[in-house]
């Protein structure tokens, strides 16, 4: 089966590339399933109703999400009704879910959050641990986990930590795409997908408010521009009796049309 998986969609302009590009890529490289981070999708903060039906509508077939998943309280009771995911590792009580089973894939998508810089949470290697153990002690073959973690060194220890175990683990939440992407023991592996929307200021956001922030340490409220040069990133993992036998990272920038820029290194 083959896996899509587009990182951070950040505001109006992430939105209208996965709109632009992404049954296109699906019908063409043959998806059986699109997964996609939605933390920032709406305004660079959260995710509306409105904006989740529009992705998937769009072709995405489930979402993760991160630290930004609490900021538009509208979403909430969704993420009890529709594919939406959050961390694993919030604590027990909190709405939503952080996994979800795709039976007829057998497919299970993870949602994990990391330490460093983030809210508070429970430890992400006890969280992912355990609910890997399950999934396996279920007969579930194909497990893939959204790690977002501002550390590089939180995702590559939970990779190393996992690769026996599971299918292939993507970073997310730097917004910034490494070039690490590799099939390690059977198990796909990037370190950041990197962001889909503005790819010509900070992180997505318009760049006066961080470079004021930098210059003076006085806050601001960062805002997605309404015109930017644009960037589509998802990568692709192909799995075969839950191991991980293909991977590829696709790039479409602004009206340019969409390739793949790189294929997996097999350690």
């Amino acid at each position: 089966m083959k896996l899509g998986f587009i990182g951070d969609i950040v505001g109006r302009p992430g939105r209208k590339m996965v709109k632009r590009y992404l049954l296109e890529i699906k019908k063409e490289l043959a998806l059986d399933f699109v997964v996609a981070n939605y933390e920032n999708a709406s305004h660079g903060f959260g995710l509306t109703p409105k904006n989740a039906n529009e992705l998937f509508n769009a072709g995405i077939d489930l979402m993760t999400g991160g630290n930004h998943t609490w900021d538009k309280k509208d979403i909430l009771p969704l993420l009890e009704s529709m594919p939406l995911l959050r961390p694993i590792n919030y604590p027990e009580g909190v709405p939503g879910r952080g996994y979800q089973i795709i039976e007829d894939l057998n497919l299970a998508i993870v949602n994990v959050m990391g330490y460093f810089t983030m809210p508070m949470v429970e430890n992400p290697f006890i969280a992912a641990n355990k609910i890997v153990d399950i999934l396996k002690s279920e007969g579930i073959e194909n497990i893939f986990i959204d790690f977002h973690a501002e550390a590089t060194s939180e995702k590559r220890a939970m990779f190393l930590m996992l690769k026996d175990r599971i299918s292939a683990l993507a970073g997310t939440h730097t917004h910034v795409g490494s070039d690490d992407l590799q099939i390690d023991g059977g198990a796909g592996y990037v370190t950041d997908v990197g962001l889909t929307g503005c790819r010509d200021n900070v992180i997505g956001m318009g760049a006066d408010v961080p470079i004021k922030r930098f210059l003076t340490g006085l806050p601001g409220h960062f805002d997605v521009p309404d015109k930017c040069k644009a960037i589509l990133q998802m990568v692709v993992f192909t799995f075969e009796n839950g191991r991980c036998k293909d991977a590829l990272k696709i790039k479409a920038y602004d009206d340019e049309g969409w390739q793949i820029v790189q294929k997996a290194r097999i350690e």
